[in-house]
This record gives structure tokens, sequence and C-alpha cells, in this order.
């Protein structure tokens, strides 16, 4: 079982410019949303793009790069780790939320073919 070990990469683009926030003692977090497309074929042969959208963030000098590097539109390719929240929202319902936290950033180069 050490040979697991919780590791994620991921392709998509950037659904918006990074939200970035600075903290005392020069710590930073940017946070942004990442659409993956998957493509198939419906049940009547139809080509069917899904877009799903992931939470990544970034930490210090991660986030240092990820405000300067992505914009919206940009294409990315992340390795990071799941993190999974628990919390409880303002109705009283308990809620959770998977974010992930990426250690490595690539931008890709989009070629149409």
């Amino acid at each position: 079982m050490n040979n697991f070990r919780n590791s994620v990469s991921l392709t998509g683009l950037a659904g918006a410019d990074p939200i970035v926030v600075n903290f005392a003692g020069e710590r930073k977090v940017a946070r942004v949303r990442m659409g993956i497309n998957e493509f198939y074929k419906n049940h009547n042969g139809e080509a069917v793009c899904k877009t799903q959208w992931v939470s990544l963030v970034f930490w210090n000098k991660k986030a240092e790069l990820a405000e300067l590097l992505i914009k919206k539109g940009v294409a990315l390719s992340i390795e990071g780790s799941l993190k999974v929240q628990n919390y409880v929202d303002k109705q009283g319902d308990q809620r959770s939320s998977t974010e992930i936290f990426v250690n490595h950033l690539e931008l890709v180069t989009q070629t149409d073919a």
C-alpha cells in the first residue's frame, strides 16, 4: 500500500484570471477554475463535448507564477494533489468541496489539428 499516493494530472483551460489573496509574512494564495473537456459520442452517434470544472489552488511562489502566467482562456497542464474540505454552510447543511493543490504548472501551446 505504500506505493499509492494522492496525485492528479490534468490539462484544460483557465476559466478566469486567478483570484489572489496576500497574507502577512509574504504568504500568498491564488485560486482559479479550470475547464476540462471530455469528448464522446452519445447513443445516437452524435459528437458531444462535456466540460467539467475543477478548482485549482496555488500557494506562495506557485501563486506568484499563477498570477503572472494564468489568464482566462490560457491552456494549462497541472500536477497536484486532491484536498477535500468538509464544512457546514450558513443554512446548517453539511457540504464538501474538492480542490487540487497544484505542485507543478505548465502552459500548453494549443495547435489546431
